[in-house]
C-alpha cells in the first residue's frame, strides 16, 4: 500500500504543486541526458517534487535515479513489485509486448493515485527517453489546458519520415478518407504534419510521453487503464479516449519541441539540439 509522505504539504500553498512523474526503464546514457534535462527545467511559479518508479535492470541506471537531486524539491523513487520482464529495444525498433505494457499502465495510475493522495494540482507525466527545453513545463502550465502534450518527432523505424508524439484520430491517424483518393489523403497528412512545425496550440486525438494533466481530470477517475472494448495498443490510446469520454479535450504545444532519444545513436544529436535552444 502506497504511504503518504509527513513531509509533505496537506494544504495548498500560494504556489501550485506539480507532481514530476515517470517510469523508469533506462539505459545509463540516456537516462544521464532525461535526467540533466530535468536539473535544468525551470518551474518559476511552480512547486515541483518527483515521483520515479525504479524498473531498471541496469545498477548504472539505478545509482544515477538515486544520485539525481534539485534543491528545494521533494524526490520520491519506488522499486516496481513487479516481477522483471524482458524489455527488448535497438536500434531498429522499441518491442512492446502486452507484460512491458501492462507495468507501464500500473506504475502510471500508482503516480496519479499519488498525487491524489498528496494534494498536487497538476501531474506532468515524462517518458525518460525524452530532453526537455527549459521552458516546457512553465509554458505548458501558462497555457491553463486541462491536459497539454510537448511536442516530439521520432523516426520510428530507420529512415523514415519524422513523426509526432500526437494523433488526430484513431490508434496513431493524421487524417480519415473522406472521399479522397490515396494521394489527396496523404497530401491532407502532409500538411497536417507541416502545420505542427509553425508554433503553435492544437487540438488532438491523442498524445503522450510529455503531458501536462490537472488534477480535475484525474478525480473524473481518468487513468490509464485498459478499455476492455478497445484493441489499441499502448497505455497512452487508453487514457486519451476515456478523457475524451469525460468530456475533456486533448491539445499539443509545439513551442518548445522536446528532443527523443529512442536510439542510443540519437545521443549524438543532443548537444546540436541544445545549441539551436539557444539561438
Amino acid at each position: 500500500m502506497m504511504k503518504r509522505l509527513s513531509n509533505f504539504t496537506e494544504k495548498k500553498g500560494l504556489e501550485p504543486r506539480v507532481l514530476i512523474a515517470s517510469p523508469i526503464r533506462q539505459k545509463p546514457l540516456i537516462l544521464a541526458q532525461f535526467l540533466q534535462s530535468l536539473r535544468e527545467l525551470e518551474h518559476s511559479g511552480l512547486r515541483v517534487d518527483y515521483f520515479f518508479i525504479d524498473d531498471n535492470d541496469n545498477l548504472q541506471s539505478q545509482t544515477l535515479l538515486n544520485e539525481f537531486s534539485r534543491k528545494g524539491s521533494i524526490k520520491h523513487i519506488e522499486k516496481t513489485d513487479e516481477e522483471k520482464v524482458v524489455f527488448k529495444c535497438d536500434e531498429n525498433i522499441h518491442y512492446w509486448n502486452n507484460d512491458a505494457i501492462y507495468r507501464v499502465t500500473k506504475s502510471r495510475n500508482r503516480q496519479i493515485k499519488f498525487a491524489l493522495e498528496n494534494g498536487y494540482d497538476y501531474i506532468f507525466f515524462i517518458d525518460s527517453d525524452l530532453v526537455l527545453h527549459p521552458k516546457t513545463l512553465t509554458h505548458l502550465y501558462s497555457l491553463n489546458l486541462d491536459i497539454v502534450s510537448e511536442i516530439f518527432w521520432t523516426s520510428w523505424q530507420p529512415n523514415s519520415l519524422p513523426l509526432p508524439n500526437i494523433w488526430l484520430y484513431d490508434n496513431y491517424a493524421f487524417a480519415i478518407r473522406e472521399g479522397e483518393d490515396e494521394k489527396e489523403l496523404r497530401k491532407k497528412v502532409m500538411q497536417w504534419l507541416e502545420q505542427l512545425k509553425i508554433p503553435g496550440v492544437y487540438k488532438v486525438g491523442g498524445l503522450g510521453a510529455c503531458t501536462l494533466i490537472k488534477r480535475r481530470v484525474l478525480e473524473k477517475g481518468v487513468d490509464f487503464s485498459r478499455i476492455y472494448n478497445i484493441s489499441f495498443p499502448g497505455e497512452d490510446r487508453h487514457f486519451c479516449i476515456r478523457a475524451v469520454a469525460n468530456g475533456f479535450e486533448l491539445y499539443v504545444d509545439t513551442h518548445y519541441p522536446c528532443y527523443h532519444i529512442y536510439r542510443e545513436s540519437d545521443l549524438a544529436g543532443v548537444e546540436k539540439w541544445k545549441e539551436r535552444n539557444k539561438i
